[in-house]
């Protein structure tokens, strides 16, 4: 059994996570970590800080908040833990820590956990490659209205995924209302929409002369985020120290190369 640690327990991924865990008989529960855990009710342990976590632990899954990332990474190096980061909203400087941080424990992020979305990711880098610069590209997410980051974490992984395609990367804009001009073709849409209770809709538009192609991935509830982010600590759990991302356990577990 994998004896695993949720950090972000009250939120609403940890609450989903937390009951796909308990349902699978691979993974073991054995705490929670959340700043407002004086709200929770549980039948096992859970912290307001991740260091007052002193039980036996394999791993640690994290949707919570940047705020937390260092406490995170901290607590992975000093107990050499394996972490699964699905928190979203991260600066520049945080993947530079994750990525330290990796050099000594193995570490799997990904913006989203889905097994759609990633599929998604790797259809839009192949229509980006077929259509090139002959189709305007633009990106268009949805999500409920409590979401903080805007745009989403995997709306940005959508974009840098089709600007592997090109020589040039094109550049991201996100608010057209303040540009006066005409599109540029050295350009990717990103657009946002929040209300209501969506989980979660990307959608990637190619937009050419008398023609459109559309592929979209809508996640109908987060249990399917829940349950990459299980598949992900299974994949890492006694994996070398490193950088992990969706696309090496895919391969992992197609058996596909680059």
């Amino acid at each position: 059994m994998i004896k695993t640690l949720i950090n972000g327990y009250s939120g609403k991924m940890g609450t989903v996570l937390s009951n796909e865990i308990t349902k699978d008989n691979e993974m073991e529960l054995v705490g929670g970590i959340s700043k407002h855990c004086r709200e929770c009710f549980s039948d096992f342990k859970l912290y307001d800080d991740i260091f007052k976590f002193k039980d036996a632990v394999d791993m640690v899954i994290d949707f919570s908040h940047p705020s937390s990332l260092d406490s995170l990474l901290k607590f992975g190096l000093i107990n050499n833990v394996p972490l699964v980061i699905g928190t979203t909203g991260l600066s520049d400087e945080n993947f530079k820590n994750i990525k330290e941080a990796a050099k000594k424990i193995p570490i799997f992020y990904s913006a989203n956990m889905s097994l759609g979305i990633n599929l998604l990711l790797s259809l839009a880098k192949k229509a980006a490659s077929f259509l090139g610069d002959s189709f305007d590209i633009e990106i268009v997410e949805m999500h409920h209205n409590k979401k903080i980051d805007s745009p989403s974490g995997t709306a940005y992984m959508i974009a840098n995924e089709i600007n592997k395609s090109f020589n040039e990367p094109k550049k991201y804009v996100f608010n057209r209302h303040e540009r006066a001009e005409k599109r540029q073709k050295n350009e990717i849409g990103i657009h946002s929409i929040r209300g209501g209770t969506i989980v979660g809709e990307h959608s990637v538009l190619f937009l050419g002369e008398d023609e459109e192609v559309e592929i979209k991935h809508r996640a109908l509830s987060k249990i399917v985020f829940a349950q990459g982010a299980i598949k992900a600590a299974k994949f890492i759990y006694k994996k070398s120290a490193g950088f992990y991302t969706m696309d090496d356990m895919l391969k992992n577990f197609t058996g596909r190369e680059n």
